[in-house]
């Protein structure tokens, strides 16, 4: 048995919040009756503008569902969620569809780029769809950013995993959403390449203002972060600020005790963690 903890909720400026995107009470259950399983408990959290937020847990601790719903991507049983002062949990699917386009970026573990369109084809491919020019002052410093201005006439099988994957940021930043979400964006990538990717993702909320949200299992990857939430049975169980990559490791093991004990009650159904945080 986990037990939530409360998230403070930021408060802007002026009247202006300083939260990029919230749940209230948010619950996520799949089935019913003896086969409903709750993906989330009861989320209350906020996600801070302009800051770096990493997503960590187990698998089953509800990690991907809550990205997901914040993004639009999934819907909510109960409770809601905004985006800024939108609450998405009432919009409808064309709505919802318009405001994933043009507010909110996606990074994955799979690039998803074209083979047919060069590097810089496939960044303004979602504005060309759109039927929105880029700006072209904007575009220019995200490439400088994310370090493609030699790469932009190559194809995807021209570079390399980690180019690729820059390819990928670069197109998330480019329509210059409001969020950007990333689901182990680095998953796919060796260490160097997956280091070069987590650079310029930090880089791009230090200097571009940019908003990130990133589920990984990798305390590396997470120490990348301003905030690092762990979720464990569908809640939010604890935070942590300017994390360490042996500090989230540290908080992961001693989440792994806790589960431990909780297995050698409850039995083999119980998940155990491996020392990267990962169920065995």
């Amino acid at each position: 048995m986990t037990t939530a903890v409360t998230i403070p909720r930021h408060e802007g400026t002026g009247g202006r919040t300083a939260v990029a995107a919230r749940a209230r009470q948010v619950v996520k259950a799949y089935g019913s009756g003896e086969t409903r399983v709750v993906a989330l408990d009861h989320v209350d959290v906020d996600i801070a503008r302009g800051q770096f937020t990493a997503i960590m847990g187990p698998s089953g601790s509800g990690k991907s569902t809550l990205m997901h719903c914040l993004a639009g991507l999934d819907t909510v049983t109960s409770g809601e969620i905004y985006v800024d002062d939108t609450e998405i949990t009432k919009l409808k699917d064309k709505k919802l569809t318009q405001l994933r386009r043009d507010r909110i970026g996606f990074i994955f573990q799979a690039f998803n780029l074209l083979p047919t369109l060069d590097a810089l084809e496939n960044i303004t491919l979602p504005m060309d769809i759109a039927g929105r020019k880029p700006d072209a002052q904007w575009l220019n410093r995200v490439v400088e950013t994310v370090g493609l201005a030699g790469r932009l006439k190559h194809r995807p099988t021209q570079l390399s995993g980690g180019q690729q994957q820059r390819v990928a940021v670069a197109r998330a930043l480019a329509a210059r959403p409001e969020i950007i979400f990333g689901d182990e964006p680095t998953g796919n990538l060796d260490s160097r390449a997956g280091a070069e990717v987590l650079g310029f993702l930090r880089k791009s909320v230090d200097e571009l203002g940019q908003t990130i949200v990133m589920v990984t299992h990798d305390p590396v990857a997470a120490s990348y972060a301003d905030r690092v939430l762990y979720l464990a049975d569908g809640r939010i169980v604890d935070e942590m600020f300017n994390p360490t990559a042996d500090q989230v490791l540290d908080r992961m093991l001693r989440f792994s005790g806790a589960v431990t004990s909780v297995a050698d009650a409850a039995g083999p159904q119980a998940p155990n963690f491996d020392a990267r945080g990962r169920t065995s």
